[in-house]
């Protein structure tokens, strides 16, 4: 069978860069603050028009203009203290990821309609492969390097709209892939001409409607917990002014209003106690009074020492004194919490690698407490981006979470909104109500179906006490999500490079040329 011509470019380049870059302003909005979800499914479709018919160089520069305008405003927040520095490097270096993996679906749409020119081919296959490859590429963002940092996924910016529920069945990822799907179908129906032939808007008709139809996947509901949570509004942050024991003050005088109320656990925010209290006597002795009077269990959050390692923590602290039980932060910021390859990175910015003193040690426990019967799942501030954490705690019997942050460093940006969307998010994503607090804010606390059941507005000190819901049961998402980021992402790059294989094979059969678009 011989080959289709090479498809062509949708635009040209000059108008492709430009396109592209206001993608990528675009879909900035689709996120907290703005939070204008729908503008998400416009910024993909304008991005993939600028990428569709590309060869690789222009496929990567098309990228990287996408991806340096998006990141360089959403993460804007990281130049809040630590200075252009941070900012810079980071939004760089997701540009280039974002270039790289615009590579890959550049081939898909030079590819494979080559062998799959069919109506079929043009408006079901290839919109999977490239939503499979764009999710490939936030899987690899997310993980890799030095952990990732999974900010910016498109399913996110779905969560204050009609589609996160969908997220219940099919986690952040299978969300992204179904918006990026839908947007590369409705592309190619309108550029195959089909509206004179309207069955062949089913495919596309049909996703929109599993977005929209489809209810958040049930869990069963186990009763209710009352949990107090104080967020102190203390000096929190790396470079705030601080006296000794300040923010552990501010803590406990925002928690006294509580003292006489019945409660089942009293939670306090990541950094929320100044000092170790496994090694602080006094410290400790604050903890065990406080537990008294409030006849609770306390969950305290502070920068542990074991042996040589330093641990960011989350504490189970009693009456009875001492920790008994501790969770420790699962993946430490890189740059923020710890210097990966310090000798290395050094000579680039001394002044401001010498500014991060401390080498927190990522944490390998289980991120679970038992609080007197009730199973809580924890995240320590970005551990809550991190699908492993979350899924982990699920998997381990969690019936509500309690996430503790620290959004001190970044007062006056959007990060702790966006933070906060990533909680709500994975409330409907496991059914299970979260508790996200906040030294200062914004703290909520999030019914299983993201609903708000309680909140703390920003830089106030407060309180909460609230009956949250419990919940069992595990959504598709937790038990299905592992296996399908696999299947989405892998194997969408599986199936581009057998796309080039029988490009190759018929190429050879038809004596054409190898697979094209490796070019300028």
């Amino acid at each position: 069978m011989p080959l289709a011509d090479p498809p062509r470019p949708i635009v040209r380049l000059a108008f492709a860069a430009p396109l592209s870059t206001a993608a990528g302003l675009l879909l900035v909005t689709a996120y907290p603050a703005p939070a204008l979800w729908p503008m998400a499914f416009p910024a993909v479709v304008m991005a993939l028009v600028a990428l569709a018919g590309r060869r690789v160089w222009s496929a990567a520069l098309v990228g990287f203009l996408f991806g340096a305008a998006f990141f360089s405003v959403n993460l804007l927040f990281t130049a809040r203290y630590l200075g252009p520095i941070p900012w810079i490097a980071l939004s760089v270096l997701e540009a280039l990821l974002t270039a790289l993996f615009a590579v890959p679906i550049a081939l898909a749409y030079r590819w494979l309609p080559r062998i799959a020119s069919g109506a079929m081919g043009r408006l079901m296959l290839l919109p999977a492969l490239v939503a499979g490859l764009w999710t490939l590429r936030e899987q690899i963002v997310g993980s890799w390097p030095y952990g990732g940092f999974p900010w910016g996924r498109i399913g996110v910016s779905q969560v204050n709209g009609p589609f996160a529920e969908v997220a219940s069945w099919v986690g952040m990822s299978g969300l992204s892939f179904l918006v990026v799907l839908f947007c590369a179908m409705a592309i190619e129906y309108v550029r195959r001409a089909r509206w004179r032939r309207p069955l062949a808007a089913v495919p596309a008709i049909l996703v929109l409607l599993a977005l929209v139809a489809l209810p958040q996947f049930p869990t069963t509901d186990a009763g209710s917990m009352r949990v107090g949570a104080v967020q102190g509004n203390g000096p929190a942050g790396y470079f705030d002014q601080r006296s000794r024991n300040a923010v552990l003050n501010a803590q406990l005088a925002a928690s006294a209003p509580l003292f006489g109320e019945k409660m089942d656990v009293l939670l306090w925010p990541e950094g929320g106690v100044d000092s170790d209290p496994t090694r602080n006597q006094g410290t400790a002795a604050v903890l065990d009074e406080l537990s008294r009077r409030v006849d609770a269990p306390l969950l305290v959050s502070a920068v542990t020492e074991r042996g040589p390692n330093l641990y960011n923590s989350a504490l189970v602290w009693t009456a009875d004194g001492g920790p008994s039980q501790i969770y420790d932060k699962r993946h430490p910021v890189p740059f923020g919490e710890y210097v990966p390859d310090r000798a290395f990175w050094e000579p680039f910015a001394p002044d401001l690698i010498g500014l991060i003193g401390r080498e927190y040690t990522p944490g390998t426990a289980s991120p679970v407490v038992d609080l007197d019967g009730v199973v809580a799942g924890l995240a320590i501030c970005f551990d809550v981006i991190y699908d492993d954490v979350v899924w982990d705690g699920a998997d381990q019997g969690a019936e509500v979470y309690l996430f503790q942050t620290n959004n001190a460093d970044f007062r006056g940006t959007d990060e702790n909104l966006q933070q906060l969307a990533f909680a709500r998010m994975r409330a409907i994503e496991t059914g299970r109500s979260v508790v996200n607090l906040s030294t200062v804010g914004t703290s909520q606390v999030i019914a299983p179906d993201g609903a708000t059941l309680d909140q703390l507005p920003v830089d106030v000190a407060g309180h909460m006490l609230t009956d949250v819901p419990l919940r069992t049961g595990l959504t598709p998402a937790v038990v299905i999500g592992p296996a399908l980021k696999i299947v989405l992402g892998w194997g969408s790059l599986a199936g581009l490079a057998a796309a080039g294989a029988v490009l190759v094979f018929r190429g050879r059969t038809n004596k054409t040329p190898a697979p094209e678009g490796t070019g300028v």
